[in-house]
């Protein structure tokens, strides 16, 4: 069996928040084990937060993004070796 890279992607424009609040840990960094549908990250648009939630079981590869930066629809977010 083979392993990949699986990009997640922002499912809309906002603010990207690597953390649940800034007195807390990151919900992931690089090396971390993640199961599908685990919270990868916020992304924040008009006062209203959206989980982004992990598509596949592994590991992020990558975050690919600055915490509290703008990104937009569609843009790689982080990678998940798979």
């Amino acid at each position: 069996m083979s392993e990949s890279l699986s990009s997640v992607i922002s499912p809309l424009s906002g603010v990207f928040y690597s953390k649940p609040a800034p007195d807390q840990p990151a919900f992931v960094e690089p090396g971390t084990a993640v199961k599908k549908g685990q919270t990868l990250c916020l992304l924040e648009t008009m006062k209203v937060f959206t989980k982004v939630k992990a598509p596949a079981d592994g590991v992020v590869a990558e975050i690919a993004v600055e915490d509290e930066s703008t990104v937009e629809k569609n843009q790689v977010i982080m990678k998940i070796q798979t």
